[in-house]
């Protein structure tokens, strides 16, 4: 029963993990595809605002280098760019009205590099702002709309329900081109890059929250329950082999136990006619000497006793030759060191199904490492032949506990194996018969499995006994050599 658990919890604690580990390499599988579809939509984003405030330079030049009338370009560069609000123009010699032009003039010329434009300081959160021009004695100023930076058919994005926000930021602040979806919990992505114009620092600032529910579920439940079903599949074929394997050695052991009973079987009967046999040739042989004293036809009738006494010799010769052929060989049996707890482990594998419908607990008393020396089919045929009469006994007690109790244990030099259950136990005038040929406390019983395996014992250079277990049940005790070279 322990064991079964143990499997189950580890089929349990593999199928967790399995699933636990594709389900997190798909979910991170799907977030870099959010995080490079994102980090791919900044990109255009950023590209394009750099290639609209690269324009602004190159107007500010022209208007610079051309010198037009205010009232003139302005119409033209609308045209052009509807996003140019306004042309401003200092002429030689005068001032700006505002302030803040006249420090991006000073900015412009102090820059370092002629015809860089400098931006005034004003309110980027309006949403426009001004590019100032120093050029000779004169400047130039444009006063730009953000919101049309660029045209709506050119953005990468829905701007209405795209979950990315974007915002321009500079000198402490900023101006949102698309609102974006904040969120409280999940996971974030950050874009930020200065455009590619010196003189209109503005930072593409860029924000993507994912939440739980854009996770790829479909994708990780599809993983979990491939998972599951693979390692149903592989559960049962393990199963279907546990059991074949299982079924095989039964199968052997079986076979094995009916060749052996039949040769108990034989041996007893042998046993059992060779008296009888023995009594009608010394009655047939004293009904010759008789008869040899009689009259007439003695002769034939010792030719008949003669006949009869050797067919009944003939007969037991017979009985003997049958008894002869069915005992195993001297030296048959291959001897060799067996751990004996193991033995006995693998009986209970072979006998877990009906350990398991029984509803019968195991409990080891104690499992010394304890090896003997002996023929391990006879071993695997006595553990299996105590095992499985402790489950049948336990299947005539109706109430009580279900408990087998096994131990392996050392005395001196020999190796004690006790086998105990919860039965009704041997009341005491079966325990002189419970190894006799044919005697059985089992109703259909053969009672040759006690039998042999006493025999197998003997044969092993052990004895089997049988008593009372401690507190209710029968116990046996399988008592063998240990292996002397451990």
């Amino acid at each position: 029963m322990q064991s079964a658990w143990t499997s189950r919890l580890g089929w349990i604690a593999a199928g967790l993990v399995l699933s636990l580990l594709g389900a997190w390499l798909i979910a991170q599988r799907g977030l870099e595809a959010q995080r490079a579809a994102f980090e791919t939509d900044a990109r255009i984003v950023h590209r394009l605002l750099s290639q609209q405030v690269v324009q602004h330079d190159a107007v500010l030049s022209t208007l610079a280098l051309l010198e037009p009338e205010r009232s003139e370009a302005l119409p033209r560069l609308s045209a052009i760019h509807p996003r140019l609000l306004s042309v401003l123009a200092r002429a030689p010699g005068g001032a700006w009205a505002d302030a803040a032009l006249s420090r991006a003039e000073a900015a412009s010329r102090a820059s370092g590099a002629s015809g860089r434009a400098a931006m005034a300081e004003g309110d980027l959160a309006s949403g426009r702002y001004t590019l100032v021009l120093g050029a000779g004695d004169g400047a130039y100023a444009l006063v730009i709309a953000l919101d049309g930076l660029v045209p709506e058919a050119d953005w990468p994005m829905d701007r209405a329900s795209s979950p990315v926000r974007v915002a321009l930021q500079w000198n402490g602040q900023s101006l949102p081109l698309q609102a974006g979806r904040p969120l409280d919990r999940g996971w974030r992505f950050d874009f930020d890059k200065v455009v590619a114009a010196e003189s209109q620092p503005f930072h593409v600032v860029a924000t993507r929250w994912v939440g739980w529910g854009e996770l790829p579920w479909l994708g990780m439940a599809t993983w979990v329950l491939a998972v599951l079903a693979g390692l149903a599949l592989l559960a049962h074929a393990l199963r279907l082999r546990e059991a074949r394997q299982r079924a095989e050695a039964l199968l052997r052991l079986g076979q094995l136990g009916r060749l052996n009973a039949m040769g108990e079987f034989a041996a007893g009967l042998a046993h059992e006619l060779t008296q009888p046999l023995t009594a009608v040739l010394a009655s047939t042989q004293a009904a010759q000497r008789l008869l040899a004293d009689e009259p007439p036809a003695l002769d034939t009738a010792r030719e008949a006793m003669g006949r009869a006494s050797a067919q009944a010799r003939r007969a037991a010769e017979v009985l003997a030759r049958l008894r002869r052929g069915l005992e195993p060989p001297a030296g048959a049996a291959a001897s060799q060191a067996l751990d004996l707890g193991a033995c006995v482990r693998e009986a209970l594998h072979l006998l877990q199904p009906e350990i398991d419908r029984r509803g019968v607990a195991v409990r080891w008393l104690s499992s010394d490492p304890v090896v003997v020396r002996a023929d391990p089919v006879a071993i695997d045929q006595i553990v299996h032949n105590l095992i499985a009469n402790a489950l049948q006994a336990m299947d005539r007690q109706a109430n009580g506990p279900r408990e087998l109790r096994l131990s392996v244990r050392r005395e001196g030099e020999r190796a004690v194996l006790d086998v105990a259950d919860t039965g009704p136990g041997l009341p005491p005038e079966v325990l002189p018969r419970l190894f006799e040929p044919f005697f059985s406390t089992r109703e259909g019983g053969l009672g040759l499995g006690l039998t042999l395996s006493e025999s197998l014992a003997q044969a092993q250079g052990g004895r089997l006994g049988a008593g009372a277990a401690p507190g209710g049940g029968a116990l046996f005790s399988l008592n063998l050599p240990r292996d002397s070279d451990t």
